[in-house]
Formats: structure tokens, sequence, C-alpha cells
């Protein structure tokens, strides 16, 4: 009896890139707003606090790991080969690469997830060393450790079956898949805390966090049996393409994950500080991460397949382009936003933070940390459009070396700032060691003419810098009368600041187009 042959698969989406950006942009927006949502409730429901502190940690080191093993060292080095994998063969060979990637990952990080649950004391000591001195703190995000732990284990499959569909054009539903963790953790804090125990409230939030990474796997299953990809796990002994992903994986995890390595380095050491410090980075963090996600990510994400499409057929110039048009989108929305959340720092944090149990000391003390984060803003975005460069030819030997001593130069400025300027000299030595990040990266892919920039970036700088700068002057004067966002209420402190970030938009793109930057030149 004759086989019948599988299924055929789906040709990739074709979209510009501003397009496929454009998506990712806005789904990452609303991942974003409801990020900041979800934090304004866990901040209104548990304040600053040990409990707090113990689960930021509990719910830091599986996403940690996510972002290190799945997002950054996994994806860097999968969607490279089965990108070359669609463009060179069948639809059955990539099938196949696809089961045995998922066996060989599944498999792993089982073993991983089980080693973290049942050793969760031992891991809790290694990243948060400074609650040993405080056992009841200690025990409590232990305790949400291994509820938390099995969410990188869900969410690295996630991960996984997102780069299927973005190697294929679909990239609105892995961007849309964060919004999911959003609402599971704001439900689980307004819906579970009150059937917690007395004085274990907070674990609402790790059952949330659990909660999310079943269902974010299992949202992203249709689509991929749409594309006839649904992976079944088989083992991968032998298989050329898994080796090759092993191969690229490991040195990739320093590559692309130093921001976020760096990030956790500043937790460890807050761990020691004051209680509400790691809070306090914590709610500074996270007002980073919108733009940071809505443009760097965003567009990373989409330039991964394209540049990797761009160097299986030889395009060497193609591919410069792309890395040119990327750093130029990357910086029109990046440096504003940078400059904006500097001089706003304070009102920011006030304004979505400060009510409930989040006292205004908390809002002063996580703006003093956003304003140093906001330092290295544009530069953890662009780390994550120019390693796209390195990873798409699969060149993960030069990442991970400029990895290795981003993190170094970043543990130095640590032990030097943290003496003089507590969790803000932590926040300010992520951004220095960023931008060191940024500049070997770029050198590097000048040095050997893989990215080589075109014309007018000379007048690019100018419009650039006259437009943020003119809306720097308008932000601080609109933003001066700092009092109001702290006497005011919630709902007045909000609107006055939206008046004031939208007169600052309005100046930033007049001022641009009345020098002549039109959104034509920004597409590709």
């Amino acid at each position: 009896m004759a086989q019948i042959p599988p299924p055929a698969g789906q040709p990739p989406v074709r979209r510009s890139l501003l397009q496929s950006a454009g998506v990712v942009s806005i789904m990452t927006m609303l991942s974003r707003v409801l990020g900041l949502v979800r934090d304004v409730v866990i901040a209104n429901v548990y304040g600053a606090s040990a409990a707090t502190d113990a689960f930021f940690i509990a719910f830091k080191i599986p996403n940690f790991l996510r972002r290190l093993f799945a997002e950054g060292a996994f994806a860097q080095a999968f969607v490279p080969v089965l990108s070359e994998y669609r463009v060179k063969g069948p639809h059955a060979a990539v099938q196949d690469l696809v089961d045995r990637v998922a066996g060989r990952l599944g498999f792993i990080l089982l073993l991983v997830t089980v080693a973290g649950v049942v050793g969760a004391p031992v891991v809790m000591s290694l990243f948060a060393p400074g609650f040993l001195d405080e056992p009841e703190k200690f025990g409590l995000a232990s305790d949400m450790l291994r509820i938390t732990f099995p969410y990188l284990l869900l969410i690295s499959l996630t991960a996984f079956a997102g780069g299927i569909l973005n190697s294929y054009g679909r990239f609105g539903v892995p961007a849309f898949t964060p919004v999911l963790l959003n609402l599971s953790m704001i439900g689980a804090a307004l819906f579970l805390t009150d059937v917690m125990p007395a004085g274990r409230e907070v674990v609402a939030l790790a059952w949330g966090v659990f909660i999310a990474g079943v269902v974010q796997l299992v949202f992203q299953l249709p689509y991929l049996a749409q594309i006839n990809l649904v992976p079944r796990p088989r083992k991968a002994e032998g298989h050329e393409g898994v080796s090759r992903i092993l191969r690229l994986m490991l040195p990739a995890m320093f590559g692309v994950s130093v921001g976020q390595i760096n990030l956790l380095l500043d937790t460890i050491l807050a761990s020691f500080l004051i209680s509400g410090s790691v809070t306090w980075l914590y709610a500074a963090e996270r007002l980073t991460e919108l733009p940071l996600g809505v443009i760097g990510i965003a567009i990373g994400t989409v330039i991964l397949p394209s540049l990797s499409e761009k160097h299986v057929n030889k395009s060497g110039e193609e591919f410069s382009r792309t890395i040119d048009w990327a750093l130029r989108l990357t910086l029109v929305v990046g440096v504003p936003a940078a400059v904006a959340i500097g001089v706003l720092a304070e009102p920011l944090l006030a304004a979505l933070f400060q009510h409930g149990s989040f006292t205004a000391e908390d809002a002063a003390k996580s703006a003093m940390a956003l304003q140093a984060y906001s330092l290295g803003i544009v530069c953890f975005m662009l780390v994550k459009v120019l390693a796209p460069g390195y990873f798409a030819r699969q060149d993960t030997t030069t990442p991970v070396k400029i990895g290795i001593r981003t993190m170094v130069i970043n543990m130095v400025f640590n032990l030097m700032l943290v003496w003089w300027l507590a969790h803000v000299g932590l926040a300010l030595a992520s951004s220095l060691a960023a931008m060191l990040n940024v500049w070997w990266l770029y050198t590097g892919l000048r040095r050997t003419d893989t990215y080589v920039p075109a014309a007018g970036w000379g007048r690019f700088w100018l419009q650039l810098g006259t437009a943020s700068l003119t809306m720097a002057a308008v932000l601080a004067w609109l933003g001066g009368a700092l009092e109001a966002y702290f006497t005011g209420g919630w709902l007045d402190r909000a609107w006055s600041l939206t008046l004031v970030v939208v007169a600052g938009m309005a100046v930033y793109f007049a001022v641009l187009g009345l020098l002549g930057l039109r959104p034509r030149h920004l597409r590709h």
C-alpha cells in the first residue's frame, strides 16, 4: 500500500519589513501596556515589600532563563538554520528538523525544570544570596520558585513555536502571545489573592505565572497546524541540523542575552540592599522594556529571518541595506523614547505606580533608577538589531567574545558604583556596559564590511538630534511642576502626563518633518 505523502507546508507570508515590524510593534505595544497595567495592579495590591521582592526574584529566575535559552540563544541559533532548510529543502525536511528539535529541546527543558523545582532553595541561594539572612523571605521565595519554574519549560516551547511562525512570516501570533501572561497575572492578583493563606497572599502571582505558561503554549498550536508544522517530538541523535543548532546555541547564550544577564546581576546585588531595592529596580526596568520591546525586539525579530535568507542567497548588499534600515528606524523611535523617559522619569513612576501600597518614596527611588537606565535604553535596543547581523550568518563566536567582555565590564561598574549610589548605581552600570556592547558589535560588522552605512547619515543625525533636543526642552517645560503628579488623584496624574507626552511627540515629529525626514525614507 502506497504511503500518503505529508501535506506540503504553507509558503511564507511576504510583507515589507516595515509592515512586519509594524505588526510586531502593535502587538508588543499591547503587551507592554498590559504589562504596565499588571505592574500597577501588583503595586496597588502588594506594594514594595519583602514579599514582592521574593516574588520578583521567583519570577525573574525562570523568565531570565527563558530569555537566555529560548528567546536568546535558541532563537538566534534555530531561526537561521530553519530558514536555510526552508529555502533549500522540501517541506518534509523542515518538518523532520522541527520534530527532532522539539524532541531534544523538550527533553533538556524537562530535566532542567525538574532539577529547578526539586532544588529550588539551592537555585534561590544562587540568584538571591542576600535573602539567606532573612529565613522567612528566603522560604517564601523558594516556595514560589517551585510554582514558577515550570514556566521555563512551557514558555520555551512557546518560543520554539514562535520561532517557526516567525520564519514563515507570521509575526503577529508570537508577538500577541505575551498578552496572555499579563492577563493571567492580573487575574491572579485580583481574584486569587484572597484565597491564599494569610501572610502569603503574593503566592497568587506565582500561580498566575504557571497558568500563563500553559495558556501561551496551547494558544500557538492551531497556528502551527495552519502551516503543517505542529511538532511531533522525536529523537535527534545524528541529525545534522540539530547538531548545528546546538553548536550555535551554546555561545549564542552570551551574544544576545548580555543585557538580560546584566539586569540579573543587578538583581543579585540588589538583594543585599535594603528591602524594596529589588522592586524599585523592577519598576524602573519595566518602563525601559516598553520601547525596547516595541522597537528593539520587534525589529530584531523581523530582520533575523530576512537576514538569514539573504545570507543563504548570498545577497551581501541587501544584507547591509537591511541592517542600515533597522538602525535608522530604531534610532528614530528609540532616541526620543529614551529622552522622554529620562526627563519624565519621576512623573512617569508617580502616575503609573504611586497609589495603594506603592508610596511616594517608592516612586522617587524607582525614578532615580529609571533615569540611570534611560542612558542605556537606545543601546539596549541596538543590541537587538546588531546581534542578528552575526547570528544570521551563523557566526556566534564574535558575539560571545563581546558578551563576555561586556559582562566583566558590567560587574566592574556594579562593584564601583553600588557603594555610592546603591540601586541607582546598578542601573547606571548596566547602561554603561550596554554602550560598550553596542560599540563592539557595530565595529565588528564594519570591520568585516558586513555592514556598510548608506549615504545620508550625517543629515540623519542632524535631524534626529535637533528634534530630540527640541522635544526634551518642551517636556522639561511642560512637566516642570512635579507637585501636580504627587498631590492629584491617579486619573488626574495619568491625564496630565498623557497630554505632556502627546505634546512632546507632536513637537518631535513636527521638527523631523520640517527638517525633511519623511515616512518614505524609513521604508524598506
